[in-house]
């Protein structure tokens, strides 16, 4: 009879040490655990060791790292009706742990659809050149948007990305037309411009030359210089103008 009893005993120690053991749980630096009792929100535990209830208590292991969510390339339209195909990546987070659990079934998947048709719409609002030129704001714009609707999910959007934006081939020969017939219209623009401050330079240099016999005399000279070379046979002068203002007066 004592040793049924010491047996049962023993049976009872064991039983309870199990279920002491059992409801120990170890979550790191980066993990929270939210618990349920009796599928009731109790608490969320975290890092460290604790204890919960084995049979009336649920645990539910959340990672509070930041988390990659790629979009795979699908087909968007822009505002201007051209088809484009774009992928993106979102950097988020859990910063509500009991949210996460409780506000949403799977906030990953949630933040997944939500950001294919947010991605879509902020596309089809703008033109392929606002689109190519401004990423920075369309990443700004989709980073806004699903932040503000993930925040009652106790999750936080850090930033978006647009991977990588591709254009079918005939819009890419038109640009590349455009882009050359804009080269060449700024070409001309600086070479006309350089040709008029030059007129400008040369009128101010005759003004000043006119206003002094002398310096008419050594630019002559000065030109006689260079037209003449080392082994040159023929030696051109130039005759200025002012010449022939005698014959001009005197046939008047």
């Amino acid at each position: 009879m004592a040793s049924a009893l010491t047996w049962v005993i023993g049976l009872s120690i064991f039983i309870v040490l199990m279920f002491l053991i059992s409801g120990i749980r170890q979550v790191k630096e980066y993990e929270r655990v939210v618990v349920f009792r009796l599928g009731r929100f109790k608490a969320v535990k975290g890092p460290g060791l604790f204890w919960i209830n084995p049979i009336i208590d649920k645990a539910i292991l959340i990672d509070l790292r930041v988390q990659v969510l790629d979009f795979p390339k699908q087909e968007m339209i822009t505002k201007d009706n051209i088809p484009v195909f774009l992928n993106a990546v979102a950097y988020y987070h859990v910063i509500d742990p009991a949210k996460a659990v409780i506000r949403v079934r799977n906030f990953r998947e949630a933040i997944y659809q939500l950001g294919q048709t947010t991605i879509r719409a902020v596309v089809g609002r703008m033109e392929l050149d606002e689109l190519l030129t401004h990423r920075e704001k369309v990443n700004s714009e989709i980073r806004a948007i699903l932040d503000e609707a993930t925040d009652e999910w106790g999750v936080n959007i850090s930033r978006t990305e647009l991977k990588e934006l591709e254009v079918p081939d005939n819009m890419k020969r038109a640009m590349a037309r455009q882009a050359e017939s804009e080269r060449e219209r700024r070409s001309r623009i600086l070479l006309a411009e350089g040709e008029r401050q030059a007129a400008e330079k040369l009128r101010e240099a005759g003004e000043i030359v006119a206003k002094s016999p002398q310096a008419i005399m050594l630019r002559f000279l000065q030109t006689i210089r260079e037209v003449s070379t080392e082994n040159a046979s023929t030696i051109i002068l130039p005759v200025p103008i002012e010449m022939f203002k005698i014959f001009i007066s005197d046939k008047e």
